[in-house]
């Protein structure tokens, strides 16, 4: 049995190559970084873990021991928190290189429509930088270059993708300008499978795409019809002044390990065009791949899909809303501790004791909020949230019953935000 390895198993390219190989017969390993995000994609299947940013040679050489293909799916959009363009896309693509070399190993590598070595993104450039480094020294291999890849899940800018077209009653003009095609992932996944398979020649070069494009507006329409939602009632232009201002929001998150869809290299792409040519890939194969109409004919707009749009920008005002409520709420205890000290005296807290509750849930309330904002504790800050605001409650019923009958509802409204705080914790699911 050939055996197959897939970097970025995981990913939503990775996961559907590691399916489409095992139904071909390979016997299919995935690597990554992350058992939680391997077993929430397959957790049935084979997994190694390893950063490939950093695996060394011998490492390399150990993990491909054995194997007859490897299928490089991994990748990352700009550089952030967790991820270098520059390790992921050449450093990685180097070493994998030179411990593949003098092996029958064949690689095929999972690009970029568009990629170049002038390209206005260091997610293009770096990219390029890879390709170029596997045809000069790669034994067998082959270069997939698939346009946007639509797919039953969503992730990234086809999730932006969805939460834009289901916004209620509104759909902004964005990039009127940017032509895109599509292709369906599982005709991506098929190209994969060929590649491995040797049905096409060693050092080709392909864009993987759907036929005809479209403006992104029509683009955004079209996946609004799919969704079942509505025509909008509004339709603003939205100025470039903002998008621009987003970009550069979104940039800023990525530092805090945010992978946000908006950050000014999605946006670049999208305003330079996602386009490819079908054409060499037809010839040599035979296959053509859905466009847009035959993807969106082959993908069911379930409630499911329909709920997850309507959640998409949801989720960051939630978490925005609890980061901010929780540093704020902290801040105004410090800025006047006396008086929240004084309340819980009354309750028959000793002084020393009130002091000590008071400072230490203002400092926690500042930290939670805080966490909050960094993309690896979201979501042990919001469990904390829930935890801790028990734990006010316990400590009212003790220090502060009156606060329970008083009109304003000081107590009853923390369950609300308790509430918040769980859906975030349930919701925070990269992939």
């Amino acid at each position: 049995m050939r055996k197959a390895i897939v970097l970025g198993g995981y990913g939503l390219i990775g996961s559907a190559c590691m399916r489409a190989l095992a139904a071909e017969g390979f016997a299919v390993t995935g690597v990554g970084r992350s058992p939680r995000a391997a077993r929430a994609a397959d957790p049935d299947a084979d997994w190694r873990f390893h950063d490939l940013a950093t695996l060394d040679p011998a490492g390399w050489r150990s993990l491909l021991q054995g194997a007859d293909v490897v299928v490089n799916a991994a990748g990352a959009l700009q550089d952030g928190a967790r991820d270098s363009l520059e390790a992921i896309h050449v450093t990685a693509v180097a070493r994998l290189v030179e411990a593949a070399a003098g092996t029958p190993l064949r690689i095929v590598q999972i690009s970029a429509a568009g990629v170049s070595p002038e390209a206005p993104t260091a997610f293009f450039r770096t990219k390029a930088r890879g390709d170029a480094l596997l045809a000069a020294g790669a034994g067998p291999h082959v270069i997939l270059r698939p346009t946007l890849v639509l797919a039953p899940d969503a992730y990234g800018g086809t999730a932006l993708l969805r939460g834009v077209a289901a916004l209620p009653r509104v759909l902004p003009r964005v990039l009127p300008g940017a032509q895109v095609m599509t292709v369906h992932l599982d005709d991506l996944a098929a190209a994969v499978v060929r590649a491995a398979r040797g049905e096409v020649p060693s050092g080709t070069i392909a864009d993987i795409t759907g036929r005809g494009s479209r403006s992104f507006p029509d683009l955004v329409d079209a996946i609004r019809r799919w969704q079942g939602f509505a025509p909008p009632r509004f339709r603003p232009a939205l100025p470039r002044v903002l998008l621009t201002a987003a970009g550069r929001g979104a940039d800023a998150l990525g530092h805090l390990g945010w992978r946000s869809p908006l950050r000014t290299t999605a946006l670049t792409s999208l305003e330079s065009g996602v386009t490819g040519d079908p054409a060499r890939w037809e010839a040599l194969t035979g296959q053509v791949c859905r466009d847009l109409a035959g993807t969106l004919a082959d993908l069911p707009a379930t409630r499911q899909e329909r709920l997850f749009a309507r959640l998409y920008f949801a989720l960051p005002l939630a978490i925005a809303t609890l980061a901010l409520f929780w540093i704020v709420s902290g801040l105004v205890t410090l800025a006047d501790p006396a008086r929240a000290i004084a309340v819980a005296e009354a309750g028959a807290l000793p002084p020393p004791l009130s002091a000590a509750t008071v400072y230490g849930g203002a400092l926690a309330d500042v930290a939670l909020g805080l966490a909050m904002l960094w993309r690896p504790l979201a979501r042990r800050a919001a469990l904390g949230m829930i935890g801790l605001s028990a734990a006010y409650l316990a400590g009212g019923l003790i220090a502060a019953p009156d606060l329970w009958a008083d009109p304003l509802g000081p107590m009853v409204k923390v369950f609300p935000g308790m509430t918040l705080a769980a859906m975030v914790a349930l919701m925070l699911e990269e992939r």
